[in-house]
């Protein structure tokens, strides 16, 4: 039996891939890399699963599927193919090895308490770096007992940029449970040829006929084909008149930040995020007008399948005994949580938050959402103190958490009797292999692979905040939070090395 740790056994297993993939044996062909690295992924996900603490029954480390599938950018447990640009997997996905193992629980609850003075000799000097900035903070928990095994003013509530999509996360699935889906519908007046186009908050909702995610995300073309053949069968396909509804939601559609490539205005109508390029996330330049470019195109795509329109689509309100023609519905809540957080995408941020507003009663504006988010992580019995939600993406700098409450949010979707919130943790993008730690965490690294964590980053702020497994088999919550920060990589780098610290201390 082979007495290594399992977190040791990872890492050896992740060099060794490293070190295939970037200098093959000379006879070794292509085919028989990619059996290898198949082969070999399996194995990783073999052993993540095994040092994955306790909750692998109720799905928490499912975003092991991608790890062990292919090393690409798309991330999370995001399954939609290949990196950024529809590419195949290098490996086929592993569902058998990643089901539940019986009795990691009880082995997990029993694994040796390591004690809070070590952990925090380590943490010091890590947190005493002088790339991060003057003000910071950092906190750790063991997520199956609760306890804290170290701290630092994490209490103190500090600007936590994109780290805020976590609370949007747990909230969002709180409040609509993680089955709820995103609608865009059409309806038309009775007895009319009044056709309307109803925005249902789908940032997702996708125009294009092919490319990454357009299988999973509500389609405008399939649409445009339903509402086509309705009114076709109505005998109602020409001299029709479409408008399009975005009374969903309310307040200025335009972030406080102003015009940026990092989000459109907030609208419950848009199509592919109102990119005007072929991409699918990150920076990228924006319509001004999300709404009214997504029933133009709508509008073309019902000429092209023979509907007659009087006039190019206006803005308007559904009336309320509208007869339904068609619908288009977004991939599940968790899903839409997942993608948020691998890629820090920051539409559905404010879409999730908008909704969470909706389902509280709240007015779907950035204040009206805030208030619900903020009701809903209190419901939660969260710690709320000095929090302050100024939107739901973190790229409003008047956002402040604590990195307590961090770790208590991961720590509360990580737990067993919350898997309706455990998308908030199977999003985190995974060190060294998806989303936004792709680029981060070396392949001899500590963290590669068994850190996984949401990344925040604004000018002179940096955050981190995740889940990783110990040497014992414990998985742990942590928040590392700086404000203040001059060099940006290098405190990158510092908070790296702080998560990886965790997954290779030697107790």
């Amino acid at each position: 039996m082979d007495e290594r740790k399992p977190g040791q056994q990872l890492r050896q297993l992740l060099q060794l891939l490293g070190r295939l993939a970037v200098k093959p044996p000379a006879k070794l062909r292509t085919w028989q890399l990619t059996a290898v690295s198949a082969a070999v992924g399996l194995v990783v996900a073999a052993v993540a699963i095994a040092a994955a603490g306790p909750w692998d029954s109720s799905g928490q480390r499912t975003a092991e599927r991608d790890l062990a599938a292919s090393r690409e950018a798309g991330g999370g447990a995001d399954h939609a193919g290949g990196a950024g640009g529809g590419a195949p997997n290098a490996a086929p996905s592993a569902p058998s090895v990643l089901a539940g193992i019986a009795g990691l629980g009880r082995s997990a609850r029993k694994a040796p308490d390591t004690g809070g003075r070590r952990l925090a000799d380590v943490l010091r000097p890590l947190m005493d770096d002088k790339k991060l900035g003057r003000e910071r903070s950092g906190v750790v928990v063991d997520v199956a007992t609760g306890k804290r095994l170290y701290g630092k003013s994490s209490g103190r509530a500090l600007t936590p940029a994109s780290t805020t999509k976590i609370a949007t996360a747990v909230a969002a699935l709180s409040a609509l449970g993680p089955d709820h889906r995103l609608t865009t519908k059409t309806v038309i007046r009775r007895d009319s040829r009044d056709v309307v186009l109803v925005g249902g908050g789908d940032p997702t909702l996708t125009a294009r006929g092919e490319g990454r995610y357009v299988a999973e995300s509500a389609s405008l073309r399939e649409l445009a084909d339903d509402t086509a053949k309705a009114l076709k069968k109505r005998g109602a396909d020409q001299d029709v008149s479409l408008s399009y509804d975005t009374s969903r939601y309310s307040g200025p559609p335009q972030h406080p930040i102003g015009p940026n490539e990092n989000i459109a205005p907030v609208s419950a109508l848009m199509a592919d995020e109102g990119r005007l390029d072929d991409s699918s996330s990150g920076p990228a330049a924006r319509t001004a007008e999300p709404a009214r470019d997504a029933a133009h195109n709508f509008a073309n795509l019902l000429r092209e399948r023979g509907i007659g329109l009087k006039a190019d689509p206006k803005s308007g309100k559904a009336p309320e005994k509208a007869a339904e023609l068609a619908r288009t519905r977004s991939q599940p809540l968790s899903a839409l949580v997942e993608r948020m957080l691998t890629h820090s995408d920051n539409d559905i941020a404010e879409a999730l938050a908008r909704e969470t507003a909706v389902a509280g009663g709240e007015p779907a504006s950035f204040d009206g959402a805030a208030r619900a988010v903020r009701a809903r992580l209190d419901k939660l019995g969260l710690p709320l103190d000095g929090a302050r939600f100024a939107d739901g993406s973190g790229l409003d700098r008047e956002d402040r958490l604590s990195a307590r409450l961090l770790a208590a949010l991961l720590k509360h979707a990580a737990g067993p009797g919350r898997p309706d919130l455990r998308s908030a943790v199977t999003g985190l993008p995974v060190a060294g292999f998806t989303g936004t730690l792709v680029n981060r965490y070396p392949d001899a690294s500590a963290g590669t692979g068994v850190v996984r964590a949401k990344t925040g980053t604004l000018t002179g702020v940096n955050s981190l905040a995740g889940t990783v497994v110990d040497p014992d088999g414990r998985l742990l919550a942590f928040a590392f939070m700086t404000t203040g920060t001059t060099d940006p990589q290098g405190a990158q780098s510092a908070l790296d090395a702080m998560a990886s610290a965790l997954a290779g201390r030697d107790d």
